[in-house]
Parts: C-alpha cells; structure tokens; sequence
C-alpha cells in the first residue's frame, strides 16, 4: 500500500506534490529546500545551515550518541573522527526504514507516500525536516489530512534501553516527529518501529505547546550557540564525554587560564560526587556480597519456585590464575597473537602513539 512520490518540487510558500488524483499534498508552513537523492555532498552542506529532526532530541539530552555539543560542532563545520559503530548502525537503519513503512502500512491501512527531500520552515530558514515517510487515509482523495510517519529500526536490547513499550512512543522519536510537525505545519505523526522482527507504533497529534517550546529550545541553540561561535555547556552524557576526549589535539604542556570561581565550583562539586560514588559503591558490594552469601554453592535463587536472581560460574576467565595453578596445561593452550609493540611504537614514533592515548582528567589532590 505505498505509493512513491515523484521529485523535483518546485520551492514556495507551500510545498506540494502530486499523488494519484486530483489534489496535490502540500506543507502548509515549509517549502522543498532539496529533492531526495540530491548529492550526498550537497544534503551534507544544507544540513549544515539548520537544525534537523534528529538534531534536537541531542539538543535537548536525549540521545544517546551525542549531545548538543556533538551537534553544534557539525553546525559550525568542525570535523569530528567517524565512529564506525555508529555509522553502520545508521545504514542499518536507513535500509529498514523501507521495510518498517511497508509492515506499517500493512497494520494501519493508512497509503504511505516517499517524503520530497528536505524542507525548510517558511520563516524560520534555520528550521529542517527530513520526514522518512507521509501517509495518507486511503479514502482521503483531497489529501486534506496528511501526515508524518518516523520510522525506526532497534534490537530488542535497545528498546528496551530507550522505552519502546507502553502507551507512548519513547521521547527521542516522539520529538523528532514532533519537530517534523513544527516545520511542515501538519497536525499528526505515527512513530513507528521494528523492534526485531516485531512492529510498534504510535499516533502523535499535534501539541501546539510543545511545538513552540521545541522552537524556543532550537531558536536559542542557533542563536546562542552557531551564530555565535559559543559551544554550549557539556552535558553529562557517555557520548559527550567521549567527544570531548577527540575533540582537540592536546598541545603538550600546554596550560590555559580559566574562571577561578568556576573552576572552584567544579572540583569542589567533582570531589563530592566521587566520594559519594565511592560511598554508593560500597553500599551496592555490601548489598550484592549479601546476595552471594544467599546463593552459596547454587547458581540460582528462587522464592516460591521462581528464580529472583543468579549467581552463576560464566564470568571473564581468570588468566593469571589459571596459568599459576595450571601452568603445563596453560602452556598447551597458549598461542601467539599480534599485538602492537607500544613500547617500540612510543620510541620511533612518539608524537602517533600521543595522539592514540585517552585524555586523562585528574586534580591536583588526586595526584
């Protein structure tokens, strides 16, 4: 039941396309900024001079692979390493979107139509939408009441990390869809995702509310931060952490003068939380040492018959061990593998070895 739409949309107030009858499907608040498969250099360029879907989930703390620094350092052209998980992850996701829309289609009796490229806000230039797909009511031959479809591909894993159950479609793509419906001016939005081989899916109907916190939230991302240059505060994601870590070549040596209060701020803050990490640390050894005396020499305890929690022998191996107590059976099963000789690489090459080494962050009183 999906239709395809035909390219090549010329750009105006009100964006549209032709389906199969009389009336055209159109963007009341966007126009066509560029047509699907446009160069994939020239999609780069244009996604560089806005704020897209899957840009504000990041803005907002709510992505998992990077924050709004990860964002506002594509926005102001800085390079960043490719990280190859994450990419592959994304191509999964681009060939499933296809196969998400069909069984969508299939369960919700709605057409799907291709979305034309990218659009842009008719007063907003800074706001973009990238809609993977547009549906239609089969019966709907005016195309009066078209709408966003965001498709997404997760293993059960991941869904059940990011919330993919329940009476609402998790945050992340709620938003993204919602941020479609800010810049097109459409009034509703499935979110749909194949979690496996299992589809899930929601309808999202305009909140006009959150629409405009969305674009309050984007207006100040752009103004404060991209036109200014300004990077926003780190948040306190894994990804942002990450990005900092490969953000800047350290200059060795090199010192930087910065806000004594602020500084002061942070490490008195930084001590606090380790203390009470390693205080919460020790509380969880003691909860789960009691846990273990429980068990004793049973891998699994039950209450009533059903298992609660286990304790099982099928963690990491413990090398050193084995080959002090086993040392003629440890020689039998020990074979060379190719390493790398750091400390020959650090001699002939110490500037390479540099750059690989992770970014240590310690305080003085840390030694």
């Amino acid at each position: 039941m999906t239709r395809p739409a035909p390219y090549g949309i010329p750009a105006g107030p009100e964006a549209s396309f032709p389906v199969s009858g009389p009336a055209p499907l159109s963007f009341p608040t966007a126009r066509l900024l560029l047509p699907a498969g446009a160069p994939a250099d020239d999609w780069h360029a244009v996604r560089r001079t806005g704020i897209g879907g899957s840009d504000v989930p990041a803005i907002l703390g709510l992505d998992t692979h990077g924050g709004a620094l990860r964002v506002w350092q594509d926005k102001v052209g800085i390079p960043r390493e490719t990280d190859a998980r994450l990419e592959r992850s994304a191509r999964r996701g681009h060939r499933l979107e296809g196969l998400t829309a069909e069984f969508f289609a299939e369960e919700s009796g709605l057409l799907i139509v291709d979305a034309p490229g990218t659009l842009q806000h008719v007063d907003h230039p800074h706001w973009l939408a990238n809609p993977d797909r547009l549906t239609l009511r089969p019966d709907d031959d005016q195309a009066a009441d078209p709408g966003i479809l965001e498709c997404k591909s997760r293993t059960w894993r991941s869904a059940r990390t990011e919330g993919w159950s329940g009476d609402e479609a998790p945050d992340g793509p709620a938003l993204q869809a919602h941020w479609y419906l800010t810049v097109t001016g459409y009034r509703h939005a499935h979110v749909a995702g194949l979690i496996d081989d299992e589809l899930v899916w929601w309808r999202l109907e305009r909140d006009d509310e959150l629409c405009q916190m969305l674009a309050d939230a984007v207006d100040r991302f752009w103004t404060d931060h991209v036109l200014t240059g300004v990077p926003p505060r780190a948040d306190g994601s894994q990804a942002t952490a990450e990005l900092l870590a490969r953000l800047w070549n350290a200059r060795e040596e090199a010192t930087v003068e910065v806000d004594p209060v602020e500084v002061m701020f942070l490490n008195q803050r930084r001590r606090e939380l380790k203390e009470r990490q390693a205080g919460i640390e020790d509380d969880l050894t003691e909860v789960e040492n009691r846990m273990r005396q429980l068990a004793g020499d049973a891998e699994v305890a039950t209450v009533g018959g059903k298992p609660v929690f286990t304790w099982r022998q099928n963690g990491q191996f413990a090398h050193r061990r084995f080959r002090q107590a086993e040392p003629e059976l440890a020689a039998e099963y020990t074979h060379l593998v190719p390493a790398v000789d750091m400390t020959r690489l650090a001699a002939d090459h110490p500037e390479i070895y540099r750059s690989y080494r992770a970014r240590v962050l310690r305080s003085p009183s840390e030694g």
